[in-house]
């Protein structure tokens, strides 16, 4: 049997590193932003960030663009759905 939505969620959280749920919430917060504000918005290393936005990405949960020479990183509609889900079980 396939775990729900909000189980797989809660399994997610739980692998992901503590600055995750901080870059979600700016991004959720903020809207779409470049690297560098992203990490001054959500108090995260830069070096750090690099590596929880690829995992992020991995997921589907944040999209990265390139406008310029910046990567801006934006939620998925499904990172907009993670803190509504991820607590519900």
């Amino acid at each position: 049997m396939f775990p729900s939505l909000a189980e797989y969620f809660q399994t997610v959280q739980k692998r992901l590193p503590e600055e995750a749920e901080r870059v979600i919430k700016s991004l959720e917060d903020s809207g779409p932003m470049n690297k560098e504000d992203l990490s001054l918005t959500a108090k995260v290393k830069r070096a750090v960030l690099d590596h929880v936005v690829m995992q992020l990405y991995a997921l589907g949960i944040v999209d990265v663009s390139t406008e310029g020479k910046s990567k801006i990183c934006s939620l998925t509609k499904l990172g907009y759905e993670f803190f509504s889900l991820k607590d519900a079980v």
